[in-house]
């Protein structure tokens, strides 16, 4: 049984131009970065206490990541003075005894 012998030019492939800047990124700088998020509105129609207490969760979010920030990681050590100094300090209104309470919860989550 004959073969039938196939006569192409193989293939070359593009040569890969090398690069002039090496591509290292590190953890701290890819973190540097801000990530821009697409706000979407908040639903209609919902009663005023959903909307009181959504935006009461928020701040406290960003009131317990600031006292992270700075070195309290106990609950023990976030009184409602502190909070209230951390508020002032990252430029938002004082929060409420509720609020200073969310805060305290969720640092506690965090241990």
């Amino acid at each position: 049984m004959a073969i039938a012998a196939v006569t192409t030019k193989p293939q070359t492939k593009p040569h890969a131009k090398p690069r002039t800047k090496p591509r290292t990124t590190s953890y701290a700088e890819s973190q540097t970065k801000p990530t821009t998020l697409r706000k979407q509105p908040l639903p209609a129609g919902l009663p005023r206490e959903w909307y009181e207490s959504h935006n009461r969760r928020l701040k406290a979010m960003r009131l317990a990541i600031a006292l992270l920030d700075t070195g309290v990681y106990h609950p023990a050590n976030a009184s409602n003075r502190r909070i209230r100094t951390t508020a002032e300090r990252i430029g938002i209104h004082p929060p409420s005894d509720t609020t200073c309470r969310m805060v305290r919860s969720l640092i506690h989550c965090a241990d």
